[in-house]
């Protein structure tokens, strides 16, 4: 592809050179850089690309974009912009052929459910015949493959190159977690999204190398609202009027307020078996009865934001209720299959926060005992081990207290500082150190109605510890010790 055509939608100078040169790819990152390639000056927070022209050269660059001055051998085609991530999303797009113009597009943003509401749209989509790709916290899915990657949403590039490939493979839609961050820094220019999604808003993510403050942090979230056609707005947070500031798409709001497009109402807990979860209806734009298998209010705003997308597409209520009935996202109050009368969760809770939240909401369905297994993670502010002992205290009626990514600390070290938070409860609590061994004794222990969460891991299918990560997946070893339990009867 010529230099010239992709930058045809960006607004740039030509410092020197020619801009009809033939481009083989594109990189970021010098150390990539090939034959004729073009590499993008990127800024960082610990890193400007502009330092690494040399090196980019030496490895085959034939053009480099910038937005700071520079001296460059008069051989080689320099271009400058205002801003390279911009720059990069554009030229990526235009690289890989434009391939959201060949799919229906949805974005996600919120301080929470993103993944569960991208799950959950994927779900319902395939069950209509209609093929989705993922892009967010659980990695890139096409197919049932899965793709790690290392950011919520990924750079620009790769979203192009994951879009590509969803192109090739037949899917019709792609549905993608929109970061605060991703928006920020440009990583999803490059095409207009058809629906853009807003869940929900509390603090999150402010100071180091993230937000300054919580309006800055509002602000790139809003910035979704400028960058699709339909915009699809969860009218009970208070923040929904700020997110729409300077919005430039259509509408649609879902909620429990009837000023909603779409309602929902008469909610009710459905506990049986390995089975958490709730039920709801809903009226205006769409009168369905519901059930979701993942526990919480917070269940019922994620599956109306699904619906709320999914009405758009030819689906009928069946593929949709069927398909919320059935949803599972992996490490989100994820439930696994047990035998005895009690239920099995794993969640990803790594904070205080994020523990009270489903704790408390665990509690609604007031099962026997409530066991919560937990760690937490080394390196990591003393603190917040302080508080998930404090809170899991409250809240269980057991907390098993073990490793979880102990990573250059002591697991031992950390688990003393849970205990301190715990120390300040009435909270019965058992230290096992092995995490495998702690959750033996969790399921060896389980009577009926009770509810074990093991928390902390969720999706995750590692350990870190000393600065290795070991494979640990919960579900593979809640299987082996369920045989070794069987086995030993």
């Amino acid at each position: 592809m010529k230099l010239r055509d992709l930058v045809g939608k960006i607004d740039f100078s030509l410092v020197q050179g020619d801009l009809n040169i033939e481009i083989s790819d594109i990189f970021y990152d010098s150390r990539k850089c090939i034959k004729n390639s073009v590499f993008i000056c990127l800024k960082g927070y610990y890193a400007d690309g502009h330092n690494f022209i040399a090196s980019a050269l030496a490895k085959g660059a034939s053009a480099v974009v910038i937005s700071d001055n520079v001296q460059v051998d008069e051989s080689i085609t320099v271009i400058r912009v205002k801003d390279t991530r911009e720059a990069l999303a554009f030229m990526s797009a235009e690289f890989f052929g434009n391939p959201a113009s060949q799919l229906k597009t949805v974005a996600i943003t919120g301080t929470k459910g993103k993944t569960t509401v991208s799950c959950m749209i994927r779900t319902v989509l395939q069950k209509a015949g209609i093929k989705t790709g993922v892009i967010g916290t659980l990695g890139v899915i096409i197919d049932e493959k899965v793709i790690k990657t290392v950011n919520t949403t990924p750079e620009s590039y790769e979203i192009q190159r994951f879009l590509r490939q969803m192109v090739d493979r037949g899917c019709k839609c792609a549905v993608m977690e929109a970061s605060s961050l991703g928006l920020k820094w440009h990583r999803m220019d490059g095409f207009t999204f058809d629906d853009g999604v807003f869940t929900n808003f509390s603090m999150d993510h402010i100071g180091g190398n993230e937000h300054e403050n919580m309006q800055e942090y509002l602000g790139c979230k809003a910035l979704l609202f400028r960058k699709c056609k339909l915009g699809i707005i969860n009218i009970d947070d208070e923040n929904y009027r700020d997110i729409l500031k300077d919005h430039t798409c259509d509408v649609e709001t879902y909620g429990f307020s009837h000023d909603a497009d779409i309602i929902a109402f008469n909610e009710k807990l459905i506990s049986q078996s390995g089975y958490v979860g709730i039920h709801f209806e809903t009226a205006g734009k769409e009168n369905l009865n519901v059930n979701v298998d993942i526990p919480g209010k917070f269940s019922i705003y994620n599956a109306l934001a699904a619906i709320s997308v999914c009405r758009h597409f030819d689906v009928s209520e069946n593929a949709i209720t069927s398909g919320l009935n059935e949803v599972k996202v992996k490490g989100r109050i994820e439930s696994v299959p047990v035998p005895g009368n009690y239920t099995l969760l794993i969640d990803y809770a790594h904070n205080a926060l994020s523990m009270e939240n489903i704790l408390t909401t665990i509690r609604e369905y007031r099962p026997n005992r409530l066991i919560t297994l937990f760690g937490a993670g080394g390196n990591r502010p003393k603190v917040r081990r302080y508080e998930m002992g404090e809170v899991s205290g409250k809240l269980s009626d057991l907390s098993v207290v073990t490793a979880d990514n102990s990573r250059n600390e002591d697991v031992m070290d950390i688990i003393s500082d849970i205990e301190v938070g715990l120390r300040k409860t009435r909270g019965k609590f058992i230290v096992i150190p092995d995490r495998r061994e702690a959750i033996k004794y969790c399921l060896s222990i389980a009577k009926d109605n009770d509810i074990i969460v093991l928390a902390g891991k969720g999706h995750e299918d590692y350990q870190e510890i000393n600065g290795q990560r070991i494979h640990f997946d919960e579900r593979e070893i809640v299987a082996d010790i369920l045989k070794e339990l069987s086995e030993a009867r």
